[in-house]
């Protein structure tokens, strides 16, 4: 693999560590910024909301843009965001430079997943997406225990100061490491909008929606499942986040390599399987031994989907490549803060901080729907004369002919 896609993964882990390190957190969050459990929740709904709305806007706004050049600038967005999180002084402030960092998450991944595809060969563009995302995955793994454990002994700031620094090392590297990728002369927003008039595009952005909204939205809450009804001390929580990370990373990977085989199967099995995962979760949230295998199985199967989401759209919208990925990525993001806004909805109704496990169950159900939906509408790839190679890679259309 080319050496860029890990300044790429780089980029990846440390927006990963961005999203999801709050997480961990946001107890010590709630009681030093005097909020509650389901207040605390908005750092992560709210971070997703900005993230749908830079990921659709910005995208459209640098559509003819060096994607490179697009890419540091992004990173100085994310840059600022976490220094204003990091000398934030309350949850007003906070909740503000969460907001500008994710300005440029959905951009960041919804680009550079098509710069990360124009880098490999035609029969490895799934692994090369996966290899970008595995920097989000393994910052489950390492970066979220690892700022977990920090913010508690440093206080969380510390965790967003080291988020800071990470963002300086990543535009370097990107600066360094990732080739000049010109738009093609003949992009033009119009054209790549023209791509939403496609059922199938709509269908992978519902099952995106409800596949991240599934996974994210319990485990938004999963730092009060695991102390308040589990029985687990705060000081055990980031080695069991390591084992959602652990999960999250061996999904991501066996998701991507099954993905290029055959995609909605593939997706159609992690979305059941997730189902029974978190109901079983829910059922047996007062056993230890059960919460940390469901932990882990909950990252394995939930993440797995990942890489496959970001190919689908691609498959059906090989024409329109930055647009459409980035409305993807505004799709995941959408979809974490349904799951966390409903999860933060069914405890404040008091139902217990193992609700958001039952959500997650029946939004999975609904991203299966989804795909059902999808695999009774017409199979074609394109609407439109297929763009130029590099930017409608003819392995993505291929692979629309295994879809089923």
């Amino acid at each position: 693999m080319p050496i860029g896609l890990f300044a790429l993964a780089l980029g990846g882990f440390g927006i990963g560590l961005t999203e999801f390190g709050i997480v961990g957190l946001l107890p010590e969050v709630a009681a030093d910024t005097g909020v509650s459990e389901s207040v605390a929740g908005f750092l992560v709904s709210g971070y997703a909301l900005s993230v749908a709305f830079g990921a659709v806007a910005l995208s459209a706004a640098v559509i003819r843009m060096d994607r490179k050049k697009v890419l540091v600038g992004l990173m100085l967005l994310f840059i600022l965001g976490n220094l204003i999180s990091a000398v934030a002084p309350g949850y007003g402030i906070l909740l503000a430079g969460r907001i500008v960092a994710a300005l440029c998450h959905g951009a960041f991944f919804g680009i550079g997943a098509v710069v990360a595809a124009d880098m490999v060969g035609q029969s490895r563009q799934g692994g090369a997406i996966a290899l970008m995302f595995g920097g989000l995955t393994l910052s489950n793994v390492l970066g979220v225990p690892f700022g977990t454990l920090l913010g508690q002994q440093l206080g969380w700031r510390a965790t967003f100061w080291v988020i800071t620094a990470l963002g300086v090392v990543t535009m370097i590297g990107i600066q360094a490491l990732v080739p000049s990728a010109p738009a093609p002369q003949d992009t033009h927003l119009q054209r790549e909008l023209a791509a939403f008039r496609r059922p199938q595009v709509w269908v992978s952005l519902a099952v995106s929606t409800l596949a991240f909204a599934a996974v994210i939205g319990p485990f938004t809450y999963v730092a009060f499942t695991l102390t308040d009804e589990t029985g687990f001390a705060t000081s055990a929580l980031p080695w069991l986040l390591v084992l959602f990370g652990v999960g999250t990373f061996i999904g991501n990977y066996v998701g991507g390599r099954a993905a290029d085989h055959n995609l909605d199967r593939t997706l159609m099995t992690a979305l059941a399987v997730l189902t029974v995962v978190l109901g079983v979760f829910a059922l047996l949230v007062d056993s230890k031994p059960a919460a940390v295998v469901l932990l882990l199985l909950m990252g394995t199967v939930g993440l797995s989907a990942a890489p496959g989401l970001q190919v689908r759209i691609m498959v059906y919208a090989p024409d329109a490549p930055t647009v459409a990925s980035g409305a993807n990525i505004a799709a995941f993001n959408i979809g974490n803060a349904i799951g966390a806004w409903i999860g933060g909805l069914t405890i404040a109704a008091g139902l217990g901080l193992a609700s958001p496990l039952w959500v997650g169950a029946a939004l999975a159900v609904g991203g299966v729907g989804a795909l059902l939906v999808g695999a009774a509408l017409p199979r074609e790839a394109t609407a439109a004369p297929a763009a130029p190679a590099e930017d409608a890679p003819s392995a993505l259309a291929r692979q629309s002919e295994s879809a089923g």
